[in-house]
This record gives structure tokens, C-alpha cells and sequence, in this order.
């Protein structure tokens, strides 16, 4: 195997916050544990509790921290994956009581939400074997097609929705001999960068570099000219990576 080889720009910016974090979904609905399931184990081996903010996802790695924010009240919650589920076609994640409190959910037992990603989780083998088995029972119950519908209404097509149509008529006005970056994914911790990047390389990608400001690094692909851009585009979202921002390269 290739060793991988990544280079880090260390860039001197702003310090950024969470509004930096990776957008998921902006439209998704999600439910919350009923109270009969305190106790009981979860899908990568820990005790569930109620009072803690965790949640249930079909295939997120077990681990990612996501900030929920609830469309109806603009009220948020960070959360962890620990869990798989909801095994409904339409709910995107299945919350823990405390959680579902913090959004002011619990009356209405779903709601609509922004779901963000602060730190994605490694992909370990229980998370892929476990998250294999969650599309198993789906699509025994709901057929092979029962995430198309949640798919196309609720999948962000960016990181922040506003740059990302900025800079989307920035580069069709730009030269066609322009030098282009796609960023892929942002992370507060160097080592889940650094296996993203991993898997990045092996999947084919190269020019793969990891920019950091010493609190947030961010998985850029560098170096596409303008002209190879949309066959980029086509193997992410064939290799599963529908969020990302297209610029200028610096």
C-alpha cells in the first residue's frame, strides 16, 4: 500500500466557531426514544440513558457529535452517536429525552430539524458493520428504495449554504483556465482529518491537504482545473460525499 503523504498549511485566520460546523440536513425529521429504553444497550455496546444527549442514527459513526437546531424555535443541543435507528423510513434520527427537552420537542414527539456535524466519528468496524445491518432491515422492511424520498428533501448540496452560492457564480464567471478547490469536510480534531484524508487517498483522490487554523482542519482537495470539475464532482457524490464547497483555490 502507498504510504500517504499530506501536507498542513498552517494559515493564520479568525478564530471560527460552530456555525463552521458541516451542514447535514436542513430539513430533517426526527423522533425520541420512548421512556421504556433507559437501560437498556445500545448498537455499539453502551448502557442507554435518557439523561444524556445522545442519539440514534441509521449510518453516521458511532461517536460523531452533531448540533441539532429545531426549525420551530431555533432552540439547538449537541448530541453523539450511540446508537442505530430510527427504523422509520422518514425520521433521520431517533434523540435521547434530554435532548428532545433541550429542543422543546417533547410535546410534539418529532420535529423538523437542522442537523450539523461538529466531529465525525472514526469509521470503525462496529460502526460499518452495524450501520450494514441498519439498510439491511430498512430495505427488508421498506424496500430498496425507502431513503430516495428522505434523500432528496432533506440533503444539504453544501457546507454553508450562502458561500456556497457565492461561490458558485464566482467560478462560472471565473477564467475557464482557473485553478479550483473542493473543501470536503471540516473537523475539531487533527486525527479525524487525518483519517478522512486516509480514506480519501485510497478511494483515488490525490492533492489531498489538510488546512488548519490550530482549532479547526479542513479536508481540501486542491488543485482541480476548472475544466475536470464536474467529473470531480461526480465520483464524490458516487463515493457517498454530497457536502462540500467549491472555491477558488487560494
Amino acid at each position: 500500500m502507498k504510504k500517504l503523504t499530506l501536507t498542513f498549511l498552517i494559515l493564520l485566520f479568525i478564530p471560527l466557531s460552530n456555525s463552521f460546523a458541516q451542514l447535514y440536513m436542513s430539513n430533517a425529521l426526527v423522533s425520541y426514544y420512548a421512556d421504556d429504553f433507559h437501560g437498556k444497550r445500545t448498537s455499539n455496546g453502551e448502557t442507554f440513558n435518557m439523561y444524556d444527549y445522545t442519539c440514534a442514527s441509521k449510518s453516521l459513526p458511532f461517536n460523531t457529535k452533531l448540533k441539532i437546531t429545531n426549525n420551530k424555535n431555533s432552540k439547538s443541543v449537541i448530541v453523539r452517536v450511540n446508537d442505530r435507528g430510527p427504523f422509520v423510513p422518514d425520521r433521520v434520527l431517533d434523540l435521547s429525552k434530554a435532548a428532545a427537552i433541550q429542543l422543546d420537542m417533547v410535546k410534539d414527539g418529532t420535529a423538523r430539524v437542522k442537523i450539523e456535524i461538529i466531529e465525525r466519528g472514526p469509521d470503525t468496524k462496529i460502526s460499518i458493520d452495524t450501520a450494514r445491518k441498519a439498510n439491511q432491515i430498512m430495505t427488508a422492511r421498506f424496500g430498496p428504495d425507502w431513503n430516495k424520498a428522505n434523500k432528496s428533501t432533506t440533503k444539504s448540496t453544501g457546507t454553508i449554504n450562502q458561500n456556497q452560492n457565492k461561490n458558485k457564480k464566482i467560478i462560472e464567471e471565473s477564467d475557464p483556465n482557473a485553478i479550483l478547490e473542493i473543501q470536503i469536510a471540516s473537523f475539531s480534531k487533527k486525527e479525524n482529518a487525518q483519517a478522512l484524508a486516509k480514506k480519501l487517498y485510497n478511494l483515488g483522490y490525490r492533492n489531498i491537504f489538510i488546512r488548519s487554523n490550530g482549532e479547526i482542519y479542513r479536508i481540501i482537495i486542491k488543485k482541480i482545473p476548472k475544466s475536470q470539475i464536474k467529473q470531480v464532482e461526480e465520483k464524490l457524490k458516487k463515493d457517498g460525499y454530497e457536502n462540500y464547497i467549491i472555491r477558488i483555490a487560494q
